[in-house]
This record gives structure tokens, C-alpha cells and sequence, in this order.
């Protein structure tokens, strides 16, 4: 065969492997990537996967694979760093109060462009605090998905033992201290058995103290988040009363509560209250060997709690294609269908007042009256604590708290120091 009729013949193959596309097809499945983030007890990966397979039957064009990788910050960082490598990421579950930071970088697109027609009532459904750590100048750039606010766990059968009303806890910070008082417990020697309330002050001591905060009629940053307000004096009372559980009252654990362990102490009787969030719910009813109950946060001006927990997000780096089916998955796990099953495995909320009107989570609700008492705090509730650069702003505050209650300093110094390295942070973006 002449060099000129082979040359012809390879022309052609080439020719046509380029017109009939890709060697995949065109019905393979468009494959996702999501990274999730895991920072609560109970099997949340095999519901996450549950749920995932079950998306999958329904939609046999879309592939999705979550990784899990460790609490909010581990995920956010390692989602932007398979980014920057080139590795495919379509979208993950991040903090809601990632939203700046990932604005910032230029990661992620708002949903507004994504949304048909048809899909405007779920698009504008979301309980509106949850929407506000989810927009930003008009555009809404994270859908809530494991969403939450801290609430008031606490153990019915100490209060009996106490002389309390179990059916009443604590709705002030004044009664919340007295409370704890007759619920600690000491032996022969003077040594706690068991402490009236802990309050975690590793991993999240910001969203704590944001809901001491907001009791206390304060917010910690503005809407822009360029300003913070960690110096006024009412922020302030709010961390003295924090500190005074254990070094005046004497009815919590002096120095720092760990996050990770405290729903194992609460478990095991160590302490007879504990805040946390809602989405340890289910896991807590799964394991106490103890009557309990659910209360929304006690308050001194007023209630309050900050909403918390995760958005989806989906990412900029993604083809035409993906985009498309990172939002097929993102409205199918949001609808309130979804959105119920959801909070009835794990405790979180259920975003909206639909999926509270679906027949399994109302019928939930009736059943259990304490899977309610997240949603119904959502009335006092103030946006989680987000800023431009939140991860160093965050530290500053996390760090002055806990030297407060370690007594290496005093809340006014301490809150006065972490503002004024805010405001050298801050000023950029103002």
C-alpha cells in the first residue's frame, strides 16, 4: 500500500473517532466528586452513602463519590487544595461560614443562574436564618443542607434526684446557674462526680460563645463581614458569666470542655447538662440509658443561638455538564423529602417548612417533641460568626476565650486584644 492511501486511511479513523466523541459515550454517567466533612457522632457516612445510592437508581446518568475528610476545616482545606492541583472536585459540604473565604477565592457560583423556573418555590423555601449565612449582595451562593442551632441537653433523671422540675429547665442564666448548683454532685472527700453544666470551649468555642453573645442582646460581627464587635461591654458580661460557671459558681469543669467527648460525658452522667448542637440528637437518644430532655438555650435579655452546620457548594472549576448534575443532586438531597429523612437519621434540621410538613418528619415530630426544638429556636436565632479571612479572625477569638477560661486573662483584656487584631485583619475589606 502506497505511503499516500495509508496516510488517507489513518486520516479518516482520526476523522471519525473525533465525530463520534468520547470513548465513554453519551449515556455514561456524569461522575461527581464531593467532599463531606464529618465532625458529629453517629453513622453519618452511611447515610450520606445510603442516600447517595439511592440518588443514583434515580438518576442513572450521574455518578457521585464522597470523600470524607475530618470536620469543617480539614474538608474546606483539602476541597481547595484538590482544587489548586487540578483534581476533580464538582462540590462539596462546607461550613456555612466558609462563604467569604470561598467567595474571596473565587471557588464556588451561585445557585441563582442554575435554578429553573420550576424549582423556585424549593430555591425560596429555606428558613430564612438559615439563608443568611448562605447570602451574600443578592446572590445565594450555598444551599443549607446540615444545619443546626446549639441546644440545651439535658438529664431528666438527675434533675428528679435534684428536686428540680424536669419538665421545667432553665430558661435564664440566672436559673440555668442555680440549677446547676443542685445538680453537682460531690463525694465523701469533695471530689465532682458529676457537674451541673459544661458548655464546650474547644472546636467551636466561637458558636458558644456567639449564643451567650446573642442572650445577652449582642451580635459579634455585621452582614459584610468586615467589622467585629468582640470589645463591647455586653460581649463582654457574656464571657464573665461563662467563666463564672466554674470560677464563681463552681458548677462546671475548670479550664476548657472538649467538644469530641462531652456528649460521652453527658452519657455517661458526668454532667447533668451540656449545650450542643442538634445534630447529635439522634445519636443521644440512640444511647441514653436515662430520660432526657431538649430545651432551647436560657437567656439574660433574651434567648438566642447562632444557626451553624453546612451548605452544599458547588464549585467553579467545573464543565457545563457537571455543573448541571452537582445541582440535580443538590436539589434531590434538599427536597423535603430528602430533607426529613435526613433529620429524622441524624438530628439535624430540616431546612425548610415543607419537609416539616412531609408525613414522615410531622409524624416524627409528634412522636419525639424534641426534634423540634432546634427548628423552633430558629425564631431567636442570629447568623453563624463569618467574616472576610474567618479561619485567622475565628482563632483570635477561640484563642481569647479559652485564656479567659484558663484564667490566664481577664475577658475585658482578653476580647479587647482578639478585636484589635480583627480590625488589623479587617480593614482590607472595608
Amino acid at each position: 500500500m502506497s505511503r499516500s492511501k495509508l496516510g488517507g486511511i489513518l486520516l479518516a479513523v482520526l476523522l471519525a473517532a473525533v465525530a463520534t466523541g468520547p470513548v465513554r459515550g453519551a449515556d455514561a454517567a456524569v461522575e461527581l466528586t464531593m467532599y463531606y466533612p464529618v465532625a458529629v457522632g453517629g453513622p453519618v457516612t452511611k447515610i450520606v452513602d445510603g442516600m447517595i445510592a439511592d440518588f443514583e437508581k434515580a438518576h442513572p446518568d450521574i455518578s457521585v463519590t464522597a470523600v470524607y475528610a475530618g470536620n469543617y476545616d480539614d474538608t474546606r482545606t483539602k476541597a481547595l487544595a484538590a482544587l489548586k492541583a487540578g483534581q476533580p472536585v464538582q462540590l462539596s459540604v462546607l461550613f456555612s461560614i466558609d462563604l467569604f473565604e470561598l467567595i474571596d477565592q473565587d471557588a464556588i457560583v451561585p445557585f441563582d443562574d442554575l435554578v429553573p423556573e420550576a424549582d423556585r418555590a424549593w430555591f425560596t423555601g429555606f428558613y430564612p436564618a438559615l439563608m443568611e449565612n448562605s447570602r451574600y449582595q443578592g446572590k445565594t451562593w450555598g444551599i443549607p443542607f446540615q444545619r443546626s442551632t446549639i441546644v440545651m441537653y439535658y438529664n431528666k433523671d438527675a434533675f428528679k434526684e435534684a428536686g428540680l422540675d424536669p419538665n421545667r429547665p432553665p430558661a435564664t442564666w440566672a436559673e440555668l446557674a442555680d440549677a446547676a448548683r443542685k445538680l453537682t454532685k460531690r463525694d465523701a472527700a469533695g471530689n465532682v462526680t458529676r457537674w451541673g453544666v459544661m458548655i464546650p470551649s474547644t472546636g467551636y468555642a466561637y458558636w458558644m460563645f456567639q449564643a451567650l453573645a446573642k442572650q445577652n442582646g449582642e451580635v459579634l460581627m455585621n452582614e459584610d463581614g468586615n467589622r467585629t464587635y468582640f470589645d463591647k461591654p455586653g460581649v463582654v458580661e457574656a464571657l464573665e458569666f461563662w467563666r463564672d460557671l466554674s470560677a464563681k459558681h463552681g458548677v462546671m469543669q475548670p479550664g476548657t470542655v472538649e467538644w469530641g467527648t462531652l456528649p460521652k460525658q453527658f452519657l455517661e452522667g458526668k454532667t447533668a447538662i451540656m449545650w450542643h448542637t442538634t445534630g447529635n440528637l439522634t445519636p443521644i437518644r440512640r444511647d441514653a440509658r436515662f430520660d432526657f430532655g431538649v430545651a432551647m438555650l436560657p437567656g439574660n435579655t433574651g434567648r438566642g443561638s447562632p444557626t451553624g452546620g453546612g451548605n452544599f457548594y458547588i464549585f467553579k472549576r467545573t464543565s457545563p455538564e457537571e455543573r448541571k448534575a452537582a445541582y440535580t443532586f443538590v436539589r434531590w438531597m434538599t427536597a423535603p423529602e430528602q430533607a426529613a429523612r435526613w433529620s429524622i437519621a441524624t438530628g439535624y434540621m430540616g431546612t425548610s417548612k415543607a419537609a416539616y410538613q412531609t408525613p414522615a418528619l410531622s409524624g416524627y415530630v409528634k412522636e419525639f417533641p424534641p426534634a423540634a426544638v432546634a427548628r423552633d429556636q430558629l425564631e431567636y436565632a442570629t447568623a453563624e460568626f463569618a467574616v472576610h479571612e474567618n479561619a485567622r479572625v475565628k482563632k483570635l477569638l477561640d484563642d481569647a476565650i479559652q485564656a479567659v477560661l484558663t484564667g490566664a486573662k481577664t475577658p475585658k483584656a482578653a476580647l479587647a486584644e482578639a478585636q484589635a487584631g480583627a480590625e488589623r485583619v479587617l480593614r482590607r475589606y472595608r
